[in-house]
């Protein structure tokens, strides 16, 4: 048994422009590391300067204006590199929390193609998204991080800050682990079972889809998506 959900754990998202993972640039990020009572033990974020216009849709979740961007925020290309460089030494010493981590990495994937960098290829990340699907399957009501926080008894303040959204995500997956003793094992084994549990949900979500759109195509692909 590997009791990973009692030790320093890092918490990761991206609030961003959009919700397609090919087009959307980073507006902030944040890279939490907590300790087993859930304390900030350090913590970066970024506000970045993504280079194109922040919809007012996408500000209106997160905040963050185009002209608050441009003013304050960093350099997209610089900040992108930070943020790789930082999970990557995270990786090494601790598990990589995120909700929903496809979206996460996959936006992290695009800006390190986009700006020439080297992208990170992460193996051991825990997503309870995923993995509240899997141990849950016939909850009802929203999968989103906020109900998450609410069914596991996680409090969430500030939610769409890309700080209080790293914190929650690791609060919840240790709420999840606990409460479920299989999921208590090696992170990097987790991270493998994590590959065939978002690849079979998404087929399920698929099969559903097609009863209406026989064309509806879901990405199974995890952490990373493959279009």
């Amino acid at each position: 048994m590997n009791e990973w959900h009692k030790g320093l754990v890092v918490g990761f998202d991206l609030e961003t422009t959009g919700v397609d993972t090919n087009t959307a640039r980073i507006v902030t990020a944040s890279v939490v590391l907590l300790d087993a009572q859930g304390q900030v033990v350090n913590q970066r974020e970024w506000l970045v300067d993504p280079g194109v216009e922040i919809p007012e849709a996408a500000t209106a979740v997160h905040g963050v204006s185009t002209e608050k961007a441009r003013a304050e925020g960093m350099p997209a290309a610089q900040g992108v590199d930070e943020i790789l460089n930082l999970l990557q030494f995270a990786a090494k010493q601790s598990p990589i929390v995120a909700f929903n981590a496809s979206y996460d990495f996959s936006v992290l994937h695009a800006e390190a193609l986009r700006y020439g960098l080297v992208p990170l290829i992460p193996g051991n990340v825990i997503d309870p998204f995923i993995i509240d699907k899997q141990v849950d399957k016939f909850r009802k009501g929203k999968r989103t991080l906020a109900a998450a926080c609410e069914h596991y008894g996680v409090v969430l303040e500030n939610a769409h800050t890309s700080f209080a959204d790293s914190v929650a995500c690791v609060g919840v997956a240790r709420a999840i682990a606990q409460k479920y003793p299989q999921l208590q094992v090696d992170p990097q084994d987790l991270h493998g079972w994590q590959i065939g549990w978002a690849r079979d949900q998404a087929a399920s979500f698929q099969e559903y889809l097609r009863k209406r759109d026989p064309q509806a195509v879901v990405d199974g692909a995890w952490p990373i998506k493959d279009s």
